[in-house]
């Protein structure tokens, strides 16, 4: 299933007070996986910059002031989140300020019932702790060397591993690696999935097979497990 990790940085904490969006940064996975896919764009928020923002991101108000409004920037990002689930880490606050960006263009508003918001899943995993982003690294052991400043993109990157994790990611990554081992890469860079050598051995006892068959001669003809016990 695609999915897409989100983050967002600002001028403050009040869309409603005038505060924008300075940085939005968006990281494709598929299967909880990372595909390499990503979204990024600085924006130019037609504002001056608080130093207790800039203190946060380092993202001065010299630097923004090249970068597109968010017009600009509005149906490339709508096109690459598409439909999909946002998984979000505290999704109130980035969703609020995308609507109300969205709302001065006159675009539909996010809707939340598309969103994943991390951090309540990391309330009801982790009860009576912190599970703010980098304690949710610390307790998983993701390397958060890099983030020295906060920054959409790096903050989703590092949300895709947590995200993972709190859906039970070391279990996830073997089962994808698995598949991953099965597919042959073609022509025109198209996977296609390849045949065992061997059929795996079958794991039923000779008993279980009986009782199964009995089951399904009580079902009639038209049960659809006699399809299967045809190919036998």
């Amino acid at each position: 299933m695609r999915e897409i990790v989100l983050d967002t940085e600002t001028t403050g904490l009040d869309p409603l007070r005038g505060d924008r969006l300075v940085e939005i940064g968006c990281v494709e996975i598929y299967n909880r996986i990372p595909t390499g896919q990503t979204y990024h764009v600085y924006l130019n928020p037609e504002r001056d910059m608080p130093a207790e923002a800039f203190a946060v991101h380092g993202l001065s108000s010299e630097f923004l002031a090249d970068k597109p409004l968010f017009p600009a920037v509005a149906d490339a990002f709508l096109a690459f989140i598409a439909d999909d689930p946002l998984i979000i880490h505290n999704a109130a606050f980035d969703i609020g300020f995308l609507n109300a960006e969205l709302a001065r263009i006159g675009r539909p508003a996010l809707t939340f019932d598309r969103v994943v918001d991390t951090l309540s899943l990391a309330r009801r995993r982790h009860p009576g702790g912190s599970n703010r982003l980098d304690d949710l690294m610390s307790r998983y052991g993701i390397d958060g060397s890099r983030r020295t400043k906060h920054g959409a993109l790096l903050d989703s990157e590092l949300l895709a591993e947590v995200y993972a994790e709190l859906c039970g990611g070391k279990q996830t990554a073997l089962s994808l690696a698995v598949e991953e081992a099965r597919v042959t890469v073609m022509e025109g860079g198209v996977a296609v999935p390849q045949q065992r050598p061997r059929p795996l051995a079958p794991r039923f006892h000779a008993e279980e097979v009986a009782a199964h068959e009995a089951f399904v001669a009580t079902l009639g003809e038209g049960a659809i497990w006699n399809d299967y016990a045809s190919k036998k």
